[in-house]
């Protein structure tokens, strides 16, 4: 269109030129050189056009090429962005599988120092027992009765005098029965080394034989540590349970408490899960579980009680 219009522009301007020749006074000779420089003018124009629009179509041609670099460049970077994130995901899961873990292995360093305490108390009693035991043995051997005392006797001896000329008859050995300790401390390695299904079994076995013991309700909350462990949450929520139920004077109540909470939370069942938390919030103040909950129930974006979520 441009173009159209410059030669229109032209030959009118053409004309002009000759009309007034044709009317002025003007030479012949004159009048033709004008012409030449006038068309020489046009052509100049035209091709200058013509270079424009080829200048056009080059820039046209670079500004696409970089439109389409920068979105092909945008989609690596969505690409890569995906990618982080994705990783970022999976090393936050990864950092709440390796909290459980180290909580479950701090859990069984506190349980151990509780179990060397155990030890050191029937340490004593055994001594004592030894004692009374040689004592004992010391009055048949006399022919005299022994002392009175306080502590159990022996199981090796009989608890009747006999004369001093009858030897002491040694009783009928207990039952294959394995030792408290035992059975606890391997509970304690393998539950600590990963092996999950070894150690409830002498879990199961410790509360099977020793279930009035001290350390039962340690062994009750671990089986419920090895079935969250294992993301069996449904059977983790019936261990700690039993925790709660069984042994209301146990130092594990916060955290089988706390745990019950993360399972139920694990089901799908928030407001049964939320309200684990809150009761922990409320029973246990000042512990490391309380904090737990609370950071809990903040990313769950409810209130530490029922009245600070209305």
């Amino acid at each position: 269109m441009r173009v159209r219009n410059i030669a229109m522009f032209s030959a009118i301007i053409l004309v002009a030129a000759i009309c007034g020749s044709l009317v002025g006074p003007r030479p012949a000779e004159a009048v033709a050189r004008e012409i030449i420089e006038l068309q020489h003018d046009v052509t100049t124009l035209l091709q200058g056009q013509k270079d424009l629009a080829t200048q056009m179509t080059q820039d046209h041609t670079v500004m696409k090429t970089l439109v389409e670099q920068t979105g092909d460049n945008v989609g690596k970077l969505n690409g890569t962005m995906s990618s982080l994130q994705k990783s970022v995901q999976d090393v936050q899961a990864n950092s709440g599988a390796r909290l459980d873990t180290m909580s479950t292995q701090v859990q069984g360093l506190s349980d151990n120092l509780e179990e060397i305490k155990s030890r050191l108390g029937k340490l004593n009693q055994q001594l004592v027992d030894l004692q009374n035991t040689v004592q004992s043995l010391d009055a048949k051997i006399s022919g005299t009765a022994p002392p009175p005392t306080g502590a159990s006797a022996n199981p090796g001896f009989p608890s009747t005098p006999t004369s001093g000329n009858a030897a002491p008859v040694s009783a009928a050995p207990s039952g294959p029965a394995p030792s408290a300790d035992t059975l606890y401390s391997n509970g304690l390695r393998d539950i600590t080394s990963g092996k999950y299904d070894l150690a409830r079994s002498e879990f199961q076995d410790y509360l099977k034989y020793y279930g009035d013991t001290d350390l039962a309700s340690n062994a009750q909350f671990y089986l419920g540590e090895i079935a969250y462990s294992q993301r069996n949450y449904d059977q983790a929520v019936t261990e700690y349970d039993r925790v709660l139920t069984n042994y209301p004077k146990s130092f594990k109540l916060a955290p089988a408490r706390f745990k019950k909470g993360m399972a139920l939370l694990e089901l799908g069942q928030k407001n049964t899960g939320v309200k684990e938390l809150r009761e922990v919030v409320k029973r246990y103040p000042g512990t490391e579980e309380e904090r737990r909950a609370r950071a809990k129930l903040k990313d769950l974006g409810v209130g530490p009680s029922a009245l600070a979520a209305q």
